[in-house]
C-alpha cells in the first residue's frame, strides 16, 4: 500500500509539506495562534493539526503558551539560525585568506567544520589540477583521514575522540589510513601540539593536504582550513612553506572573527 504521506506525482512528503505550512504561518503570527485558528488557515482537521504541533513542540521548534495555549515560534529555530548565521560569518572572515593561500600557491583551497562526526565543507576555492577532489561545498568526508578532520578532532576531548572512533571507525579509504587506535590517537596529539594537520595520501591516492584549526569567538575549534594538492607538487621546502602560510591563514581568521565579535 502506498504512504499516504507521500506524493508520487511531485515527490514531496506531505506531512513534512504540512509541518512546513505550519511553521510558516506561525511565524508571521505576533501574537500566536490557537489549533483551531492553525486548522482554518491550512485547511486540515483540528485532530491532525494536533499532532503535527505536538511533534513540532515537542522537538521544540515552536512553542504554547501557558497563558492562552496560542502556539508561538520556539528557540530551535533561532539556534538553527544562529549555527547557520555563523557559518556565513565565517566564510566571510576566511575568503580574504583563502584567495591568498589559492593565489600563492596555486593549490585548492577549503574551509569546513564538524557536522555529526563528518567534515561539512563549507567554502572552497578550486585550483586547475589533474587530481579532482570530492569536496564540493556542502560535501561531507570522514574526519580521520582529512586534513581539516584532523585538525578539528586533535582539539576535542578524550572522550569525544573516544565517541568518534566508536561510532565512525577508523575507515581505510586507501592503504596510508591510519586505522590503528593507538596510532590515531598518537597522531592527534601532534596534530595538536604542532598546531597543523597533515593528510599523506589518506583519503585519496596521490594526494596531500594541510589543515589547521581556526578558533572562534569561543576560543574553541570549530572550523579548519586546508590547502590540497598532488603529493608531487607538494614536498621539501614548498610543504614546510605551505604548512607555515596554512597556520597564519587560520590565525588571522580566528582574528577576524574575534573582532568581528567585538562589535
Amino acid at each position: 500500500m502506498a504512504d499516504k504521506n507521500n506524493s508520487s506525482k511531485t515527490g514531496k512528503i506531505q506531512s513534512v509539506d504540512r509541518a512546513l505550512r505550519i511553521l510558516e504561518i506561525i511565524s508571521d503570527a505576533e501574537d500566536g495562534l490557537t489549533l483551531a485558528q492553525i486548522a482554518q488557515m491550512i485547511e486540515l482537521p483540528k485532530s491532525t493539526v494536533h499532532g503535527l504541533v505536538s511533534t513540532l513542540r515537542d522537538h521544540r521548534y515552536i512553542k504554547q503558551s501557558d497563558e492562552d495555549g496560542r502556539y508561538l515560534m520556539g528557540m530551535k529555530l533561532f539556534e538553527m539560525g544562529t549555527k547557520a548565521a555563523r557559518s556565513w560569518d565565517i566564510r566571510d572572515a576566511a575568503k580574504p585568506a583563502m584567495r591568498w593561500l589559492s593565489k600563492e600557491f596555486g593549490e585548492t583551497v577549503h574551509l569546513g567544520c564538524e557536522d555529526n562526526g563528518e567534515v561539512l565543507y563549507l567554502d572552497k576555492i578550486a585550483a586547475d589540477s589533474l587530481i579532482t577532489i570530492v569536496s564540493d561545498i556542502g560535501a561531507r568526508l570522514p574526519m580521520h583521514c582529512s586534513g581539516i578532520g584532523k585538525a578539528l578532532l586533535a582539539h576535542k576531548s578524550d572522550s569525544e575522540i573516544n565517541r568518534y572512533i566508536s561510532n565512525k571507525g577508523l575507515i581505510p579509504l586507501t592503504g596510508r589510513t591510519i586505522t590503528n587506535k593507538d596510532a590515531f590517537l598518537a597522531e592527534l596529539e601532534k596534530v595538536k601540539e604542532q598546531g597543523f594537520a597533515i593528510d599523506d595520501g589518506e583519503i585519496m591516492e596521490g594526494l596531500r593536504c594541510v589543515g589547521a584549526p581556526i578558533f572562534d569567538t569561543d576560543g574553541l575549534v570549530r572550523y579548519a582550513i586546508s590547502v590540497s594538492g598532488q603529493v608531487k607538487d607538494i614536498y621539501g621546502k614548498r610543504l614546510e612553506r605551505l604548512i607555515i602560510e596554512t597556520k597564519r591563514a587560520a590565525k588571522e581568521i580566528s582574528y577576524a572573527l574575534e573582532k568581528a565579535g567585538r562589535r
